[in-house]
């Protein structure tokens, strides 16, 4: 087979044109050749990165566009999680405010009162201002009610994403795997932990073919996670084996057990594994873990077309692309964990280790 020949059935096998008999052919020959091999490492290397210098062209257009139409100060008002403008205006000022309505009343009467109008005011001027001077007074109390309502949870604010997944940490630095279907069209991204807490994302690296995308927490606040106590297994699992999940279904974490039910998704799909776990949309990009607590494979809703059948992308694809990665996208090499501190756990004790390393993507579009 001639270089361009080979190039050609390369890009066929990425751009998944390839029949299932053609595919597995391939696949064979990949196996047996190292050099194929190599080649087609470096060619989805290359095919994604002028993929993604397209889409940041493309999104630096929309953004220019976008910019032109809308309050990009309002938008990014709108993104981040703050008090509102009057919260922020009494918290900073209400004693300000209180004094100067204080004084503003005593220079009325003392104005008054000097030139004399008070005293010569008939009664019915002396009970207007008087009730002037009340109703300022029960405004500046409702005034402050309604400060601590907004303050309280009856005025807490609404983050206004219009999408929920899963992801999980593949580094403790803040590097996390979930679905590039997920994220595709998003603005904005961030994640949230199992403590509520949310901290800004952006997407650093995509397979659109394998539906993986790596995103990385760019947030100030955001604090190294301790080891991850999971791993990630390379090696197809078996059929019938033990499986679980986490993630957050209707932006509520769940725990999901099932069974390995295939070891190919639909018409044979050598990308994916079947599962008995209903995979929901706020499910997808999710952890699949064995009994061991090893990472098998990351739960994909987007396959989900069969009423009742259930997939997981093989873990091999999402480990291709952490290995796919450019460096000079990267603060530091990644080492992904070799030490598996959830074997022996009961499912309980495993769900309550995991779950601080699962995070709810929130996308805003």
């Amino acid at each position: 087979m001639s270089d361009n020949q080979l190039l050609e059935q390369i890009e066929r096998y990425i751009n998944g044109d390839m029949s299932l008999d053609e595919r597995k052919k391939f696949e064979l020959l990949r196996k047996g050749s190292d050099d194929i091999e190599k080649k087609v490492v470096e060619h989805k290397l290359f095919t994604n990165l002028l993929k993604q210098y397209g889409q940041r062209v493309e999104l630096e257009s929309r953004l220019d566009a976008i910019h032109q139409e809308i309050d990009v100060h309002t938008l990014k008002e709108n993104l981040m999680v703050h008090p509102l403008w009057i919260v922020q205006l009494w918290r900073n000022h209400h004693s300000k405010i209180s004094v100067a309505a204080s004084v503003a009343i005593f220079a009325v009467l003392s104005v008054l009162l000097f030139t004399g109008k008070l005293n010569n005011a008939d009664n019915s001027k002396i009970v207007e201002l008087k009730n002037k001077v009340d109703r300022l007074d029960r405004s500046n109390k409702n005034l402050s009610r309604s400060i601590n309502d907004i303050k309280s949870e009856k005025g807490k604010f609404i983050d206004k994403y219009s999408a929920t997944g899963t992801g999980f940490a593949i580094t403790s630095d803040g590097l996390i795997a979930t679905n590039y279907h997920m994220v595709q069209d998003a603005n904005a991204i961030s994640v949230q932990n199992a403590d509520g807490k949310t901290y800004k994302a952006e997407v650093l690296y995509i397979e659109p073919e394998h539906d993986i995308a790596i995103l990385k927490i760019i947030d100030k606040s955001f604090e190294a996670l301790g080891a991850i106590p999971y791993t990630f297994k390379r090696a197809e699992s078996n059929m019938g084996e033990q499986i679980s999940t986490f993630g957050y279904p209707d932006g509520f974490p769940a725990y999901n057990p099932g069974y390995l039910s295939s070891l190919s998704g639909q018409n044979g799909d050598s990308l994916h594994y079947k599962v008995t776990i209903p995979i929901n949309p706020g499910n997808s990009g999710g952890p699949l873990w064995d009994s061991k607590g090893n990472v098998i494979g990351i739960t994909d809703s987007k396959q989900a077309q069969l009423e009742g059948e259930h997939f997981a992308i093989k873990s091999k694809y999402l480990l291709d692309a952490i290995h796919n990665i450019p460096a000079d996208s990267l603060d530091k090499k990644i080492v992904l964990n070799k030490k598996n501190t959830l074997t022996g756990l009961t499912e309980a004790q495993k769900t309550a280790k995991a779950k601080n390393y699962v995070f709810m993507v929130k996308v805003y579009n």
